[in-house]
C-alpha cells in the first residue's frame, strides 16, 4: 500500500499503558522508523489513550471485538498501510484489505507461552513456572488467532535462576524496543512474501 520512501502510515492499536506506542513514535520522531501515526485505536480508555493524546496523536476508542468491516472502515479512512499492535487485547478480525499488513509483539518466543490469556505478567510467570532458561519477543503478522501467524523475527534474553516475572518482563521490554522498531524498518522498506504460512521479507 505505501510508496517507496514515503513514510509509511501506521495505526497503532492499545488497550493497556501505551508503552509500545510511546517508544514507536519517538522512533519516528527520531527518524529511525520511515512512519507517521495518524490513528491510534484502544480497545478501552487506558493509560495509553492519555499518553497518545498528550503527544497530540488522533485516537479513538473502540470498544471489544471489532467487525472486520468496521476495522477497514476506521484505517481506510485514516489512509492507514500498516497496523502494529502495542499491548491490544482483543482478537483482531482481519479486513482482507488488511490482510498480512497487521504486527504484533509478543513477550515471548512464539510458538511457546502464547494463545488466549496469554499476555503481560502472566507470560513471564509461566516462562519461569516452566523452568525456561531462555525467553524473549517475537515479532509476526496476525492472522485471526492470539499469538498465531508467520513470524517475522525473533530476540532472546537468558531467563536467570533468581529471576521474578517482574525482572524477566523488564528485560524481555528491553528487547522489545529494539525489535519492534528495527521490523519494522524492514517491513515497510521490503517486499513481503507470505506462502506456507512463513513469512520473507525481500528487500530492495
Amino acid at each position: 500500500m505505501s510508496a517507496p520512501n514515503r513514510p509509511a502510515r501506521l495505526c497503532v492499536m492499545i488497550s493497556g499503558g501505551g508503552r509500545t506506542l510511546i517508544n514507536l513514535l519517538d522512533r519516528i520522531e527520531r527518524g529511525a522508523l520511515n512512519a507517521e501515526m495518524p490513528l491510534v485505536i484502544a480497545s478501552r480508555r487506558c493509560p495509553g489513550v492519555e499518553r497518545a493524546s498528550a503527544r497530540g496523536l488522533r485516537t479513538i476508542i473502540m470498544p471489544g471485538e471489532i467487525a472486520a468491516p468496521a476495522l477497514e472502515t476506521t484505517l481506510a479512512e485514516a489512509r492507514i498501510d500498516w497496523v502494529a499492535l502495542g499491548g491490544y487485547l482483543q482478537l483482531i478480525r482481519i479486513p482482507e484489505r488488511y490482510r498480512w499488513r497487521i504486527v504484533n509483539i509478543h513477550p515471548a518466543l512464539l510458538p511457546s507461552f502464547g494463545g488466549p490469556g496469554m499476555y503481560g505478567m502472566r507470560v513471564h510467570r509461566a516462562v519461569i513456572d516452566a523452568g525456561c532458561r531462555i525467553s524473549g519477543c517475537t515479532v509476526h503478522l496476525c492472522d485471526e488467532r492470539f499469538d498465531h501467524g508467520p513470524i517475522l523475527a525473533q530476540r532472546a534474553c537468558e531467563v536467570k535462576l533468581d529471576d521474578t516475572p517482574e525482572a524477566l518482563a523488564h528485560r524481555v521490554f528491553d528487547l522489545e524496543c529494539a525489535l519492534y522498531p528495527e521490523t519494522l524498518a524492514r517491513l515497510f522498506g521490503s517486499r513481503l512474501s507470505v506462502e506456507s504460512g512463513r513469512a520473507r521479507l525481500v528487500e530492495p
